[in-house]
């Protein structure tokens, strides 16, 4: 096997409640992830000649801070611990289209696709139970992405239980040139974080809601407007912590009507998709 292309999906956070703040300086919260299919191509080939890890895409930092990277130096020295051998290096190509610091956990899917690519490559056979926790050290949206289901989170995130998910369009959607420092967000004291812990019924019974939009719609009132614009449409929130909104339409042919006006409206980052329950890097890897 030399060559393996997936989509590295990108995902919303349909609902995100902070419940409490941890000792350790963490936040414990409750989440809705759905996956997309709309995401970062990436290919994963093996170099049989060579033990070297080379990246190719458009990034704008230095590659030991890539979050492929990163994974495949933790899937390196599991495989070392284990005494297992990684029988060639790899040359990863990415085409970037998940917004960055939009909060749809681009470099996370990314990450957990080069996980679960380069296990298949290095024929390490480690579950993913294991390879969900190597995909922790590296963020807390990781593990969602490795197991590859829409998911209920708790915890900082690592607490999942697989969801299946009726299926939606979102019309998602950035300002201009807009980024949301996460760390910023957790540690803004107007931040709400006493939402009470509920269960998955209680909280699919409620209307959906995000602790933190308040907060981040007063540091960047762009996000504010951008927000009552796609309410126009359709119920609409901020996904996760960062700059990305989402307007959810049971209906394809609804959603690509209020897409085409919002082509006129708003000049960001902006996309129609359809929600997954299954990960497309798994159905990939199933079918080599």
């Amino acid at each position: 096997m030399a060559d393996i292309k997936v989509l590295a999906p990108c995902k919303l956070n349909l609902f995100l409640y902070i419940t409490g703040k941890r000792a350790d300086g963490y936040h414990n919260l409750q989440t809705l992830f759905t996956l997309l299919n709309y995401g970062d191509d990436m290919s994963f080939t093996c170099r049989p000649t060579t033990d070297e890890i080379t990246l190719e895409g458009a990034f704008d930092f230095a590659p030991e801070h890539n979050t492929i990277i990163k994974a495949l130096k933790l899937l390196q020295q599991r495989a070392q611990e284990l005494g297992r051998s990684t029988p060639c290096g790899l040359h990863i190509k990415v085409v970037k289209r998940t917004p960055q610091g939009g909060g749809l956990g681009g470099g996370s899917s990314d990450a957990a696709a080069a996980l679960l690519c380069a296990n298949r490559l290095w024929e390490l056979n480690l579950s993913i139970d294991e390879l969900a926790a190597l995909g922790l050290k590296i963020g807390a949206d990781v593990p969602v992405f490795v197991r590859g289901s829409n998911a209920l989170a708790a915890g900082i995130g690592e607490e999942l239980v697989p969801v299946t998910l009726p299926e939606r369009w979102y019309i998602v959607a950035a300002p201009e040139n807009c980024q949301v420092n996460t760390a910023r967000a957790f540690a803004d004291p107007a931040l709400k974080r006493n939402s009470p812990v509920r269960s998955l019924e209680e909280l699919m019974a409620l209307p959906f809601g995000n602790d933190f939009t308040d907060s981040v719609v007063k540091s960047h009132p762009e996000i504010g407007q951008l927000l009552a614009l796609l309410l126009k449409y359709a119920p609409a929130h901020l996904s996760g912590s960062g700059a990305c909104c989402f307007a959810a339409f049971a209906d394809e042919t609804a959603a690509r009507s209020a897409l085409q006006d919002m082509t006129k409206l708003h000049h960001g980052p902006l996309f129609l998709a359809r929600s997954l329950n299954r990960s497309p890097v798994h159905d990939a890897l199933l079918s080599l």
